[in-house]
């Protein structure tokens, strides 16, 4: 069971209206660039590896880079949750979501590039299986990093209003 750290209203706050650096459409559109430009170098190579045929030794530093993509999508998770909280918006769940998983996106637009500059594909069925495998790696991605994000802006959340004294 999950315990709340300060006692809420039942009645909701109007939430005011946003400055537009806290608006959804350009936090989601940001929030994705650094957890994808985290991966991107490394991205390259794996890609290279399971399209291309070649091999992918170092499994190791894939570790490490997925460590990083977590700091990384936690570190704008908490960033963007932070300026939408200053802002007095306290719906912060699915845009916590939201602002990190559009990493995904970026992904299947890496994808396309790899599929235009880089594969040599004959033919209509290699192209859709290319595009569903990468389609299906991209919500798989942003599922990861959504939730990463979610996570930590909970921590975040539990944290600061943790230490808010109440009487």
């Amino acid at each position: 069971k999950m315990e709340i750290p300060v006692k809420t209203n039942q009645i909701a706050r109007v939430v005011p209206d946003t400055p537009w650096h806290v608006h959804p459409l350009v936090t989601i559109t940001l929030g994705g660039i650094l957890p994808f430009g985290s991966v991107c170098i490394e991205l390259a190579f794996i890609m290279s590896a399971l399209w291309l045929h070649q091999i992918y030794y170092v499994m190791g530093f894939l570790l490490v880079v997925v460590i990083i993509l977590g700091f990384t999508c936690a570190e704008v998770a908490v960033v963007m949750c932070y300026l939408q909280l200053c802002s007095e918006d306290h719906r912060w769940w699915w845009k916590s979501f939201w602002n990190c998983a559009s990493a995904g996106a970026y992904l299947m637009l890496y994808s396309l590039w790899f599929l235009g500059s880089r594969l040599d594909l004959v033919g209509v069925l290699p192209v859709v299986v290319y595009l569903t495998y990468m389609g299906m790696i991209s919500i798989l991605f942003s599922l990861f990093c959504g939730s990463v994000g979610v996570l930590a802006s909970l921590w975040f959340n539990r944290t600061i209003y943790s230490a808010v004294k109440v009487d």
